[in-house]
């Protein structure tokens, strides 16, 4: 596997390094030696499945405050999706900065989302399918958003005529420092 280092500090495209031959190929989806190499130090407690039926939905951006934040290591197994990743540490260097790539089933790319991070992302077709572990339990009193289209952020999504969301991610007040 492949650890490709985006403009955001800690976050990375993995991308499977393939070995293939006639039956096929097979690749390393996971090393926590290759993570610790980069100064990584990622444990997996949970997975969890999103699926979505149709085109332009967006999940997200969803995070969990301290002290229940939580990594993710995110994949599009079925379809493809628009993944985006917002930095959200203060004392990080790309504070209030996002990053967004295409994950999808034909290039097999993950998106490591370091604990700190507001992460979400946009079908581009119907019957999508993510999975994606996590570092920390899902903690419900703990889990807060920010709002798709903040102006603090102007996250540049896919154009879409009408998103499928809840009515709790478009909601989100204004984000404040």
């Amino acid at each position: 596997m492949l650890l490709k280092e985006t403009k955001l500090q800690d976050c990375f495209i993995i991308e499977p390094e393939r070995f293939e031959d006639d039956r096929g190929f097979f690749a390393r989806a996971w090393s926590a030696s290759e993570f610790a190499s980069q100064g990584l130090q990622v444990h997996f407690v949970e997975a969890n499945l999103s699926f979505n039926r149709k085109k332009n939905t967006l999940r997200g951006l969803h995070y969990q405050r301290f002290p229940h934040g939580q990594g993710k290591l995110v994949r599009c197994t079925r379809g493809s999706i628009y993944d985006v990743a917002l930095d959200l540490r203060r004392e990080s260097p790309t504070y209030k900065q996002w990053f967004a790539v295409e994950l999808s089933q034909e290039n097999r790319h993950m998106l490591f989302v370091p604990e700190g991070f507001v992460h979400g992302f946009q079908t581009l077709e119907d019957d999508c399918e993510v999975f994606y572990e996590v570092t920390k339990p899902y903690a419900p009193a703990s889990s807060y958003g920010i709002r798709w289209n903040d102006p603090a952020f102007n996250i540049k999504w896919p154009e879409a005529e009408e998103l499928i969301m809840l009515p709790r991610d478009r909601d989100y007040p204004d984000y404040k420092d």
